[in-house]
């Protein structure tokens, strides 16, 4: 029993590999690993909680759930923008912990081969950091998120706590 566990585990995580759920802040196109996420939520009430980063706007509560939720464009030091119609949560899931990110819109799920991701380029190490690699899709670029850089240990800490 425990085998075919394991089969399917690895058939999932197969037939994963390679898929990126993109989406849009401002012009610039990103990139997640579908792996990392467990759904797409219209915005929702949110409840501020003191004392945290400026980009964690605070928790909402998902189907009995408690979650925290970031401004993506707020983290990586975007102009502030008001959400509108488009504007949705990405629940990802890493380390232990469910996190909301907030972008200006989701776009599509595309496969992107090892083949077509390069390192990005060393211009400015801050704002690299949250990068895994850069996606070639026809003639456009996706910027492919790095999870678990999007958080900080410290935060990771913080967040479990709440």
């Amino acid at each position: 029993m425990s085998n075919m566990m394991e089969d399917r585990t690895e058939f999932e995580e197969d037939t994963q590999k390679g898929k990126f759920l993109t989406f849009s802040l401002d012009q610039e196109d990103y990139g997640i690993e579908i792996k990392y996420v467990t759904e797409i939520i219209n915005m929702q009430p949110i409840t501020i909680v003191p004392e945290v980063p400026v980009y964690m706007k605070g928790i909402i509560n998902l189907r009995g759930t408690i979650i925290p939720v970031m401004d993506v464009r707020l983290r990586f030091q975007k102009e502030p923008r008001n959400y509108n119609d488009r504007t949705c949560i990405i629940v990802i899931h890493f380390e232990d912990i469910s996190i909301g990110l907030i972008v200006d819109s989701v776009s599509e799920v595309l496969n992107i081969p090892d083949n077509d991701i390069v390192d990005p380029p060393q211009m400015n190490q801050t704002n690299q950091r949250y990068i895994r690699g850069i996606g070639k899709v026809n003639q456009r670029v996706k910027l492919l998120l790095d999870c678990s850089k999007l958080i900080r240990d410290e935060e990771l800490q913080q967040l479990k706590n709440i």
